[in-house]
């Protein structure tokens, strides 16, 4: 598994609009329909990464917590689908059914959504606030496939919580890492 690090969108980045097929309703969907009446975070993740794998658990954890609170999440997949089949639409479904996400999982088939937020790897993370200006990108805990180290969100979830109280988010934010979005 490639270790590639995120890119660290600017803070203050107003969230690129977009339009794209979300796999478990079949409808098109775009950012103004998603976004959260408190905040938004968004998600670039796929089907096979190891690294998307190990976080599951807590992405649908911390989405069915910070939804009822005016977070909404979004998970889009911008992957190759040609050279990586796995991370096709169809299966995209399977999983996001197998994973119980409560979220939308949308397919960047032009891999221009992912282009627009600088994504580099999956998961790659991002919240955004109420006017669908950036204050958090980076990782969500110090947890990595196979480092031993419990699967918390802790940074995500701290942001969340000081965006939630209205309480300045440090700048000081630590990558994500994972493995690099397969560009076609």
């Amino acid at each position: 598994m490639a270790r590639t690090p995120s890119n660290m969108l600017p803070l203050g980045t107003k969230a690129p609009d977009f339009s794209l097929l979300d796999t478990l309703s079949g409808s098109v969907l775009e950012l103004d329909q998603l976004k959260g009446e408190k905040g938004t975070v968004v998600l670039f993740i796929c089907n096979h990464c190891p690294f998307v794998i190990h976080v599951n658990p807590i992405l649908v954890t911390l989405a069915n917590i910070y939804q009822e609170k005016g977070i909404n999440f979004i998970a889009i997949s911008s992957n190759d689908v040609e050279n990586y089949p796995q991370d096709a639409p169809e299966l995209m479904t399977k999983v996001a059914k197998e994973e119980n996400y409560p979220f939308p999982y949308l397919y960047d088939e032009t891999q221009e959504v992912a282009k627009a937020y600088d994504a580099a790897c999956t998961p790659d993370l991002y919240l955004f606030d109420q006017n669908l200006a950036l204050v958090y990108r980076g990782q969500l805990d110090d947890s990595r496939p196979q480092n031993g180290i419990p699967l918390t969100g802790q940074d995500l979830k701290a942001a969340m919580d000081a965006l939630l109280s209205g309480v300045a988010i440090t700048a000081v934010q630590k990558p994500s890492l994972g493995c690099n979005i397969k560009w076609k």
